[in-house]
């Protein structure tokens, strides 16, 4: 008797099928609903493969609305979004949240920057930017130095635990969109 081995890629389109609100768990169906009313009633495939878990899309979609209702401004916490994903290799992510910066009109350079994965030119923007890196290198036991680099650079201890708030949201998106294989490309 032979076993077949089935294609990689069909592994993870087996294990997280894209779901609609007729197909997807129950538990998931009332967060996808909510996401389809702000997308113009459709519900992205990413959004469809994470709701193979109705407690991770809601605990994403949750925390994603406090992290947006934190201290740091909007092109900020893009500036920590995008940190993540680049680091974490999240196409999909890097694409959504290029499309926010430029809704958001920042400055083409840091888009490129962003997206490079490549330090921004604004200092400020630099500073906040290595100390995602610093947070993220160190597992949050960020030496002493890195923290009055980031403090003066006009940010705040808030502004600091914020930064993890965003953090660890989006090592949650960037990972979940990474095992189930949401592309940007596909």
């Amino acid at each position: 008797m032979s076993i077949t081995t089935p294609a990689p890629d069909q592994v993870f389109t087996d294990a997280f099928p894209v779901h609609d609100t007729d197909t997807a768990p129950a538990a998931a169906v009332p967060t996808m609903t909510a996401i389809a009313a702000k997308t113009g009633g459709r519900v992205p495939a990413a959004v469809g493969r994470l709701a193979n878990s109705p407690e991770l899309l809601s605990g994403f979609v949750t925390l994603t609305a406090i992290f947006d209702t934190s201290t740091l401004p909007a092109v900020d916490r893009e500036i920590v979004i995008m940190t993540v994903a680049t680091r974490n290799g999240c196409d999909l992510c890097v694409a959504m949240h290029t499309a926010t910066l430029r809704g958001l009109h920042a400055a083409t350079e840091l888009i490129d920057a962003m997206r490079a994965g490549t330090e921004v030119a604004d200092p400020r923007h630099a500073a906040l930017q290595r100390f995602t890196h610093t947070v993220m290198d160190t597992a949050g036991e960020v030496p002493a130095v890195d923290l009055t680099a980031f403090l003066d650079a006009g940010y705040t201890a808030r502004n600091a635990l914020d930064v993890v708030l965003g953090i660890g949201t989006y090592t949650m998106s960037t990972f979940a969109n990474r095992l189930v294989r949401s592309h940007a490309s596909r």
